[in-house]
């Protein structure tokens, strides 16, 4: 893994909308950042994107349907958008794509169900759309794939577990889902999930892990070396504890595929600092937190890697302007940390990088 002195943060002209939840895509060079929210709450259409080496930004016809916390990927010459919320908050089916080249957008096929919350990954230029949060708030287990040539969304074996917002990662032929979204507990109400689950893409079947071992609201997830980690968040307390009030927490699990078992969180590998609602990412071969909320009374702009080798947090370059809610894009050698919230919605967009060897 890369020294803690080999990082560093850009910081990148300001997005001439402010925003949260937005939608962003890493292109040639080109940082594409779609819809969002700004400060009325209400979903935005404003399409921006970053010309890196110049660092301008140019304005691009806005989206069709406006829209925040879409799926946003790349697909060739175009970026895809998926689901999300409209101006009225109502979760949507419409799917859109804007042709680079051409510097338009074309309506797709719409899911056959509105959602928001989409898990999507890419693989062989076909896109995966997992789980999401329908019109009457509960979460989804739909899996359903595109395939761009036919134009055509075609339904795959459900999720186990409904979940929405949840974490995907792509290795190998499979697809793991973990975390995030919220089940239907009962009385309860509603709780975080802890299911982890993998979709094997061959076999078109799923496989369920163990779960994670504690749950936690806004948690953030990373994969590196093919080692899962599910980190921090905002933890519950238990129904044994009525009058407690739920606490930031530096948790860190780890499950290595190759063991089958998640790792007991111990004293020794939790993060320096106690955190929800932060990025996490891959970079350098370490595992990195970025900012977030947590005890202090605005967000942070702490920032730590995790070594694999070392098993053990060192602290980082912080970013140069704490945020929240903020939404992330990896890049090669970079993780872009977008948007979200300052004291309001921020139009910062910056990025962790790895300085070049002397």
């Amino acid at each position: 893994a890369a020294g803690a002195g080999a990082f560093a943060w850009v910081a990148f002209p300001a997005m001439p909308t402010r925003r949260v939840y937005c939608s962003a895509a890493h292109r040639d060079g080109q940082l594409f950042v779609l819809g969002g929210c700004g400060g009325g709450g209400r979903a935005l259409g404003a399409a921006e994107v970053l010309d890196l080496p110049a660092q301008r930004w140019t304005a691009l016809p806005p989206l069709p349907t406006p829209r925040a916390g879409a799926a946003a990927l790349v697909l060739g010459k175009q970026i895809l958008v998926v689901g999300g919320v409209d101006v009225a908050q109502s979760p949507l089916a419409s799917v859109e794509v804007y042709h680079v080249d051409e510097g338009k957008w074309e309506k797709k096929a719409a899911l056959a169900q509105p959602s928001m919350g989409i898990s999507a990954v890419q693989r062989d230029g076909a896109i995966y759309a997992l789980g999401g949060m329908g019109a009457d708030t509960s979460p989804q287990a739909l899996v359903r794939v595109y395939e761009p040539a036919k134009d055509h969304w075609q339904p795959l074996p459900s999720m186990p577990t409904p979940c929405y917002g949840a974490s995907a990662f792509l290795q190998g032929n499979k697809i793991f889902v973990l975390g995030s979204g919220l089940c239907t507990g009962g009385r309860q109400g509603k709780l975080p999930v802890t299911a982890f689950e993998a979709f094997d893409l061959e076999t078109r079947s799923w496989t369920r892990y163990p779960s994670m071992p504690s749950r936690r609201a806004f948690a953030a997830c990373a994969m590196a070396d093919g080692v899962v980690f599910s980190l921090g968040g905002l933890q519950q307390p238990g129904p044994h504890n009525f009058y407690s009030r739920p606490h930031f927490v530096n948790t860190v699990e780890m499950f290595d595929p190759a063991q089958g078992a998640w790792s007991k969180s111990s004293r020794a590998i939790r993060m320096r600092e106690k955190r929800a609602d932060f990025v996490a990412g891959c970079l350098g071969g370490r595992v990195v937190a970025v900012g977030g909320l947590g005890n202090q009374s605005c967000p942070l702009d702490s920032v730590e890697g995790f070594s694999l080798s070392r098993k053990k947090w060192e602290p980082l370059p912080p970013m140069p302007t704490g945020r929240c809610s903020c939404s992330s894009c990896p890049a090669p050698s970079l993780l872009f940390v977008i948007g979200g919230v300052a004291q309001g919605p921020s139009g910062a967009v910056e990025a962790l990088c790895l300085r070049e060897a002397p």
